[in-house]
């Protein structure tokens, strides 16, 4: 479903993320969605230059009608919608290196996040109760959704969303029982839906791109 690629270096991935690792370059890479007909959840893990969701949904021009995220302060969805007779994105919002989407696809089509590494990656702040995020690009080493939890240490339930199916996926921490199920793979540039129980930044460090969605 997701690919990070550095087009034409041909290097493996351990280079890849040895370069997300090192100073912020001029490499320029890329991260692909593959989007079905209905609602799918992507990211923006490049720095590509958008500021809006109306610039992404330009992009896309007859692919998509609507770009969400999620509001965790209200719980809910914000959706920028397309009206075609007035050709305009309302009401729009903000977007940034980080921005976990939810994207309704007219067609089915690839979403790319293309451009330069971000300068800084990714960070979180999450309050009790649902947050997205991204598996950010210099976090190879989070394969599961039970690592991202333990690493996280105040969430509950970390969910993906299923495309094909149209719904999540939870893996479920059972603190009687100190494991998550049932767990899932995950890999960088993954959108996620978590479930906080207490305020957090995530991750924690000193080269980090702050986001709120």
């Amino acid at each position: 479903m997701k690919k990070f690629i550095l087009p034409l270096l041909l290097i493996l991935t351990v280079g890849m993320l040895a370069a997300v690792e090192s100073e912020p370059s001029e490499v320029v890479g890329y991260v692909k969605y593959d989007c079905v007909v209905g609602l799918n959840l992507v990211a923006l893990p490049m720095d590509q230059n958008l500021n809006l969701a109306s610039d992404i949904g330009n992009n896309y021009s007859g692919l998509t009608d609507a770009i969400s995220y999620w509001d965790a302060s209200t719980q809910t969805w914000f959706s920028a919608v397309y009206y075609v007779d007035f050709d305009m994105w309302d009401p729009d919002f903000a977007v940034s290196p980080g921005s976990v989407l939810m994207v309704y696809a007219i067609s089915p089509f690839s979403f790319y996040s293309i451009g330069n590494m971000p300068a800084s990656n990714a960070q979180y702040t999450l309050i009790p109760g649902l947050n997205t995020l991204m598996v950010p690009l210099n976090k190879p080493n989070f394969t599961l959704a039970s690592e991202v939890g333990i690493d996280i240490a105040t969430v509950d339930a970390i969910s993906e969303w299923v495309a094909s199916s149209q719904s999540w996926y939870t893996a479920v921490y059972y603190v009687d029982f100190s494991f998550w199920d049932p767990d899932f793979p995950t890999i960088i540039g993954m959108p996620l839906m978590t479930n906080s129980l207490t305020t957090v930044t995530w991750p924690m460090g000193s080269r980090f791109f702050k986001s709120k969605n």
